[in-house]
């Protein structure tokens, strides 16, 4: 499976994505996930392309923040590098929605138990050292539990993926359900928005921008609504700012901006 990752001479983030494009089991259980989400539920993809995205772009904000001098609590508190927590979040990333293999509903909750033995098979060459690979172990799974809007994350790492997995929302995401007949707000909307860019914010401002391009005002529901509920329990809501921009005829201007 083809999984682009800009690992930047992380040699453990490159090992980790090397054992996630040739694990067949992990290909199986995201193809299970889609059989829930697409096929059965008609909702949007839930599935590799998903966990591809939303792992590019946690990885992304990570960095911006670390660049700021935040640090991960991985760093902070058990004084591991930034390098792992690169691997966190990106192990994070794709084992956040993992829990579809069974049912949606507390899909957070049954992710862990599918995630688990995954996580420890995958990480078992890169940390040998016992109480590193537990860390590791269970700082991706309070991310995994922590990415839906009624749980509130304690770590940076767990913010960033949950705000990642929100900002998936171009219009490619909403094509599925869009195309076989389900039309409502939520595909509406989703089916507005452009383009999703994740910026550096201005020196003196808060680490992160984020601009929502959209080519309908229907695109501000997923912002004012969606994006909201998961950026307001994220615990990273003050580091960062999303514009809604409206692109018309090749010109871009300004809807609205959100400091949550």
């Amino acid at each position: 499976m083809e999984f682009n990752i800009p690992t930047e001479q992380n040699s453990k983030l490159e090992l980790l994505i090397k054992k996630i494009k040739n694990d067949l089991e992990l290909q199986n259980l995201w193809r299970m996930c889609n059989a829930n989400a697409i096929g059965r539920m008609k909702i949007n993809d839930h599935g590799p392309t998903h966990i591809k995205i939303v792992a590019n772009s946690a990885l992304r904000i990570l960095r911006i923040l670390m660049e700021r001098g935040i640090k991960p609590n991985i760093v902070s508190e058990y004084e591991m590098s930034k390098d792992d927590a690169e691997l966190v979040v990106v192990l994070g990333a794709i084992f956040h929605d993992i829990g579809h293999v069974i049912h949606r509903t507390k899909h957070e909750q049954t992710g862990l138990i599918v995630a688990k033995p995954i996580i420890q098979r995958l990480i078992k060459e890169i940390y040998p050292n016992e109480i590193e690979s537990q860390i590791i172990e269970n700082e991706t799974m309070h991310i995994i539990f922590s990415h839906e809007p009624n749980v509130t994350p304690f770590t940076i790492e767990a913010g960033v993926v949950k705000v990642a997995d929100a900002l998936d929302m171009e219009k490619g995401r909403g094509r599925i359900p869009y195309e076989i007949g389900s039309v409502s707000i939520h595909s509406v909307s989703v089916m507005a928005v452009q383009e999703v860019e994740i910026n550096k914010g201005q020196e003196g401002e808060r680490p992160l921008r984020i601009a929502i391009k959209m080519s309908d005002n229907a695109g501000i529901f997923q912002i004012d609504d969606l994006l909201r509920d998961k950026v307001e329990t994220s615990g990273i809501e003050g580091l960062l700012v999303v514009d809604a921009i409206m692109v018309k005829d090749g010109k871009e201007s300004l809807i609205k901006e959100f400091q949550l």
